[in-house]
């Protein structure tokens, strides 16, 4: 992009009252004087006309601004200032002016489907809310500077995702954030590359956050099963550590009590039965063994 900014600086504009005054009170000459001097001394006609001529041309100065709104003027082409005063304000008549809202303003961009890092297909959206920071940067330095934060931040989404996997998974990096687990380091890469590409247009980003992820809709059961089988396998996981356990710390039990001696196949045994009746989705049903583990 060219690093050649338009520099933003204060108009010659002044309070409007007075302007407006001065003007209402030299368009109101001529019907005054008209009728008691103009019939006695006629050459006083024309200044009279001029005088209410320029009244009229000061008038025509006159513009208003509302709080958080700015007015860029340009007299022949050329840029000759900003204001960004509040109220009625009056500034050279010849002079062009426009009004820019400094508010900020809600981008809801729409729903994209791009590929992460993965190379899988995501739906993914963000909300972003941006301002004018520099005037004559928004209005001289790109076409239109509302069509440019929608382009851009629709390019930087699809930018972002491209960085990032959806969800966990056994081929990131530890640490590594994911677009659904890390969704605050995301939203901060977000901003930092708005603000990056919004620059150009004078344009500072307030906030910008994921409104919208999903898969696509073509792997979207696919990818379900994956979560639930990685779940599964998860709790799973916890359910045996947590036996294990508690396996452990009933054998450590029995024997600093010494209620039983066990030895190595019987010691098995009741780990194997402690680890059925832990581990199982179904109530265990007990067997009654009129035996022994030899005969």
């Amino acid at each position: 992009m060219s690093t050649q900014r338009t520099p933003e600086h204060t108009a010659r504009a002044t309070n409007g009252y007075a302007m407006a005054a001065v003007g209402i009170g030299l368009i109101a000459l001529l019907p005054v004087l008209a009728v008691t001097g103009v019939a006695r001394t006629p050459w006083l006609l024309v200044p009279l006309v001029l005088a209410s001529a320029t009244g009229v041309f000061l008038l025509v100065g006159l513009y208003m601004l509302q709080p958080n709104e700015a007015a860029i003027l340009t007299l022949f082409g050329q840029y000759t200032g900003t204001d960004r005063g509040e109220g009625l304000r009056w500034a050279n008549p010849l002079a062009k002016k426009r009004k820019l809202s400094l508010r900020a303003r809600n981008l809801n961009g729409p729903t994209l489907k791009v590929n992460d890092k993965r190379g899988n297909p995501v739906e993914i959206g963000a909300v972003v809310v941006w301002r004018v920071r520099h005037t004559a940067q928004a209005v001289f330095d790109v076409d239109d500077f509302e069509t440019y934060v929608k382009v851009q931040a629709e390019a930087a989404v699809r930018h972002l995702a491209s960085m990032y996997a959806y969800d966990d998974g056994e081929d990131l990096d530890p640490g590594e954030h994911t677009l659904r687990g890390g969704m605050d380091s995301v939203a901060a890469a977000l901003r930092a590359e708005l603000q990056d590409r919004f620059e150009e247009a004078g344009v500072e980003v307030l906030d910008a956050k994921l409104s919208h992820l999903a898969y696509a809709p073509e792997i979207a059961q696919v990818m379900l099963r994956r979560q639930q089988a990685e779940a599964i396998v998860s709790a799973r996981h916890k359910i045996v550590q947590g036996a294990v356990g508690m396996v452990e710390a009933a054998l450590k039990g029995l024997a600093e009590k010494d209620l039983i001696q066990l030895d190595d196949e019987r010691r098995a045994s009741m780990v194997s039965n402690l680890l059925v009746v832990l581990c199982s989705d179904n109530e265990a049903q007990p067997v009654i063994n009129t035996g022994t583990l030899y005969g």
